[in-house]
């Protein structure tokens, strides 16, 4: 009878063991994974951001065809020591674009992670590395006064919200925008229509800094 017990009492702690083993298991899945979710943003953040959820971007990503930011960089000038801020970067064709054609310094700034992602794979893609950062930033919380060109594609308002960063710009700074203004609240310096190849047509605004604000008093 003793040896009996023996194998059972044996027997039901082997079972206890290995039921704690397997509730250990599925206690570090989660641990696994996210632990191989942080390993692919640090495969393409050479900055080693911490990216995270900061808000609901202010506007759906929509890319701004090749030839408008092309288009736009030209309006705007961009000479090789430039640098350019792209406020709201989206997949980064903007600064990839800019430091191939013109070879200047460029920052991307997205508040989106997945967007500041597909950003720095573009940037790693096309080999610019050495001319673009990328970041996650709230752009209307920036310092924007290093920049010597800004570029757009938000909607109106939203660049009128950005006018008193705007407004610390230093003399001679151009800002381009893809399709919107500044709700008349600051008279465009120049301003051209581009048409793309599926026949499209869109508006580019050129402002450059002192912005020139109209009076808007009735």
């Amino acid at each position: 009878m003793t040896t009996q017990k023996n194998f059972h009492s044996g027997s039901f702690q082997m079972r206890v063991f290995f039921m704690y083993t397997f509730v250990l298991f599925l206690c570090l899945i989660p641990v696994v994974v996210g632990y191989g979710q942080q390993g692919s943003y640090s495969s393409v953040d050479d900055a080693k951001q911490e990216l995270k959820e900061i808000r609901e971007p202010d506007v759906v990503f929509v890319p701004t065809p090749q030839k408008v930011v092309e288009k736009m960089l030209e309006l705007a000038e961009v000479k090789k020591d430039d640098l350019l801020y792209d406020l709201g970067c989206g997949d980064g064709r903007i600064v990839v674009t800019a430091a191939k054609n013109y070879n200047c310094q460029c920052v991307g700034y997205d508040i989106n992670p997945e967007r500041v992602i597909e950003s720095m794979e573009n940037v790693k893609k096309n080999k610019v590395q050495k001319l673009v950062r990328i970041e996650q930033k709230d752009i209307f919380t920036l310092d924007l006064s290093k920049a010597n060109v800004i570029t757009l594609y938000l909607l109106s308002s939203l660049n009128v919200k950005l006018i008193p960063q705007l407004e610390k710009l230093k003399p001679g700074t151009r800002i381009v925008s893809h399709d919107f203004d500044m709700e008349g609240i600051v008279t465009p310096d120049k301003s051209i229509k581009v048409t793309t190849d599926d026949n499209a047509t869109h508006d580019v605004y050129l402002w450059i800094a002192p912005l020139k604000k109209n009076n808007m008093k009735n």
